[in-house]
């Protein structure tokens, strides 16, 4: 293990447990302080038997401290949520946390890590929701999805070839729809894939703008998605997600919507949503936000009509784990014996008979053997 993440695991023990630095260096007979803070910012190396110690006096054990394939001391989360015990969080923070070491570690081991080249927006929190969706159209033409009838239907690949974020479809607890992570050399995004299309297009978009703006404006670890008081980042994060999945020049192309009677708009914001890949009240908002609908025209119009997009169910299109580019890696990587094949199932809570199914439904072949 590299000693970067190595001193970063003992600072994050350390802080856990509400010891200083002080009374860690005395308890490991350090001479002085400056030892141990030179060991977590990764100045000095650790000696084996000064890592046994720490093992000792830190109460933890040695996969803590060199188990590559755990995110301890790094990694900042957020977590676009509903109400989710804040222990079952942590708890999921947790196995999050595995897939994305498990990703970030066969990647440096194959050179397939891509370089960290972040695009960013000139967002702050000081920004106008305004200045936040001329963002998000502004990136919708920078990558070309205005240039098909949903820029949903490519936004996730645009993510992973254009930008490098890994992006992975999960089943989290209850309650969570998805979660933006930085890393020093990776940012990934995380989506429940049992949510409605339309959800899953939306909180992808959302989650994008934090990345895009992490550093000027760090998000909240938790964003309620039910609270009536919401941070400015988030009010900012769906401004700009509505405006790169719905781009002016996408949604004007439909018809004068202004010009159309109530039954008639209703009908058509069903079936401009369901072409769009997003919901029809995100749509009806949008509308508004682009002077194209009145506000009193929107706020008239019965919501029953536009649930689920006008359809008696939502769909139902679920779609297969994690993505190709993370299944590909793993895959691989289990063929050339740099992780076994139980080790691997382990890190993504399947059993070993799963693994080819799971690898299979984005293409990928792959066999248990002998």
């Amino acid at each position: 293990m590299l000693d970067l993440s190595l001193g970063k695991r003992i600072k994050a023990r350390r802080e856990e447990l509400g010891f200083n630095l002080d009374a860690v260096s005395r308890l490991l007979e350090f001479d002085d302080r400056q030892t141990l803070s030179a060991i977590e910012s990764c100045g000095r190396r650790v000696s084996p038997d000064e890592l046994l110690r720490f093992i000792e006096v830190l109460d933890a054990p040695l996969e803590y401290f060199m188990d590559p394939f755990r995110l301890v001391g790094e990694g900042s989360f957020s977590w676009r949520q509903s109400g989710v015990p804040r222990p079952s969080l942590d708890n999921y923070e947790r196995s999050a946390g595995c897939l994305i070491a498990l990703y970030r570690t066969l990647a440096i081991r194959s050179g397939r890590l891509p370089p960290l080249l972040r695009h960013t927006l000139e967002i702050s929190k000081s920004s106008s929701l305004e200045d936040a969706a001329a963002a998000g159209e502004r990136f919708a033409r920078d990558y070309g999805l205005v240039d098909i009838s949903a820029p949903a239907l490519r936004l996730a690949k645009v993510m992973e070839k254009d930008l490098g974020i890994l992006v992975l479809m999960v089943d989290p607890v209850p309650g969570v729809s998805g979660a933006a992570c930085r890393l020093d050399d990776l940012d990934a995004v995380i989506i429940n894939r049992k949510e409605p299309r339309s959800r899953r297009n939306f909180d992808l978009a959302h989650e994008l703008f934090h990345i895009l703006t992490w550093d000027s404006m760090p998000p909240e670890r938790v964003d309620d998605t039910c609270g009536q008081i919401r941070g400015r980042a988030e009010c900012l994060a769906d401004s700009f997600a509505a405006a790169l999945l719905m781009p002016t020049d996408n949604i004007e192309s439909f018809c004068s919507w202004h010009e159309l009677t109530e039954d008639d708009l209703v009908d058509q914001l069903n079936l401009a949503a369901v072409e769009l890949l997003v919901s029809s009240n995100a749509l009806r908002r949008r509308l508004v936000s682009a002077g194209m609908l009145s506000r009193n025209v929107a706020n008239a119009i019965d919501e029953r009509k536009l649930r689920n997009n006008g359809r008696k169910r939502a769909d139902k299109d679920t779609p297969p784990l994690f993505s190709r580019p993370f299944v590909e890696l793993v895959a691989e990587s289990i063929e050339k014996g740099e992780i076994s094949k139980r080790r691997a199932a382990g890190l993504l809570e399947l059993s070993l008979e799963d693994l080819p199914e799971t690898f299979g439904a984005h293409g990928v072949k792959f066999t248990l053997g002998i």
